[in-house]
């Protein structure tokens, strides 16, 4: 059942004065005497009193907060120019910089490396003329994230006539960053197969192994 008295100190702080000045107002007629409203109203003026001093002390906090964010923001602006005077000063050195715990540039890349896993590939052919080529890597089979440092998944494709022996037999069709890639066909294309090789290809252009030779008809 709701409590007829407000929860939160404002609403009871409105919700009191109304009780309070009503029950005054007809004492007699509500058959309540002149001691319970005297007590009534010696409650009612502690209250008061302990919610003023609330209501002063929070806007005091509130004061004191936003001096402490406006100090802060100041202070962290004459840190930032500091550093940044300081990162461009050829003088002071990395270590300098890590005892200061500011950043210490890197000197030295590393180097994408090779790819060395394959593309396992499946081709969704439910749509006419039309191919949705799904791709992960063998390593996290349930996982669409590329591996580390790889650009996208490079497509390969042959159309129609018998299986490829090798990528010699495909053209390439594109570099794609995010399965699946969708690949369109015209009508001349309607019932033939067309066979697809992956391989990924790091972010210096760089491919990795083949995958094996997936393969769907094109639906016309």
């Amino acid at each position: 059942m709701t409590d007829f008295i407000p929860r939160s100190d404002a609403e009871f702080q409105s919700w009191e004065a109304n009780f309070v000045n009503y029950l005054t107002a007809n004492l007699s007629e509500l058959g309540l005497t002149q001691d319970n409203l005297t007590m009534l109203t010696n409650k009612q003026g502690k209250w008061q009193n302990t919610y003023s001093d609330h209501i002063a002390k929070q806007a005091a906090a509130e004061s004191v907060r936003q001096d402490k964010i406006d100090s802060r923001k100041d202070y962290e602006s004459l840190l930032r120019s500091l550093t940044k005077q300081l990162q461009a000063n050829p003088k002071v050195t990395d270590g300098h910089k890590a005892a200061l715990k500011i950043r210490v540039p890197q000197t030295v890349r590393t180097r994408t490396a090779v790819p060395t896993t394959r593309p396992m590939g499946w081709v969704d052919a439910n749509s006419r003329l039309r191919h949705s080529i799904r791709f992960v890597d063998e390593q996290t089979p349930n996982r669409r994230a590329k591996p580390s440092g790889v650009m996208g998944c490079e497509i390969w494709v042959k159309v129609g006539g018998s299986a490829p022996t090798g990528p010699s037999e495909l053209k390439f069709l594109r570099i794609d960053t995010a399965t699946p890639y969708i690949a369109s066909y015209g009508e001349e294309h309607a019932g033939q197969i067309a066979y697809y090789m992956l391989r990924w290809v790091n972010k210096r252009g760089e491919p990795g192994p083949w995958s094996q030779t997936v393969s769907a008809v094109i639906q016309g």
